[in-house]
């Protein structure tokens, strides 16, 4: 049996609404929660399997939405937020009471520097568009799951109609290498 990739998933995926317009996320603290305001949809949302991204508590990967940086703003208890890795190239700003990171920033040069990185499953509004591929499918296996159920996951990820890669999306690792080659003259 496969173990849970994702509630957003595991279930097939919802469509969302093209003309959403954004929401509320929320950590997981009972009260004094920590609010960040999305205004506007993600750019594209997608499953992870880094070690670095949040996962919800028997999710194999996160899910990550991507928005631009001025559709971002934290609206309540900003105080508990705190960079969960000062060295990471994306600072994930995480409760510091119950550990959720609310979003992540690139504040280095960087082809994706200008975009913040949200989980939308901490809004309690629907609409938000769904997963569109699965990324660092293998990242899973440094985490400790059997390299053998590998196909069982990137099955199920078939299954809902999401394409697996070991990287990100090959539009998304054409942008990173345009803009190395453009850094580099």
């Amino acid at each position: 049996m496969t173990p849970s990739l994702h509630p957003l998933i595991d279930n097939g995926l919802t469509k969302g609404n093209d003309n959403f317009p954004g929401g509320k996320l929320h950590c997981h603290c009972p009260s004094s929660r920590v609010e960040v305001t999305i205004t506007g949809n993600v750019i594209h949302n997608h499953a992870c399997g880094c070690s670095k991204c949040w996962k919800q508590a028997g999710a194999l990967f996160s899910v990550i939405g991507v928005v631009p940086i001025d559709k971002v703003k934290t609206t309540a208890n900003e105080d508990k937020l705190a960079i969960v890795d000062q060295s990471a190239a994306i600072k994930r700003f995480a409760c510091k009471q119950c550990g959720v990171h609310l979003f992540g920033r690139i504040e280095k040069e960087h082809a994706f520097k200008g975009l913040d990185f949200i989980h939308v499953e901490l809004s309690d509004e629907k609409g938000w568009q769904e997963p569109q591929f699965a990324a660092f499918v293998s990242s899973i296996i440094e985490q400790g799951f059997n390299p053998e159920k590998m196909d069982d996951v990137r099955s199920k990820f078939k299954s809902v109609g999401l394409e697996t890669y070991d990287v990100l999306s090959p539009r998304l690792m054409d942008a990173l290498s345009t803009y190395t080659a453009k850094q580099a003259g």
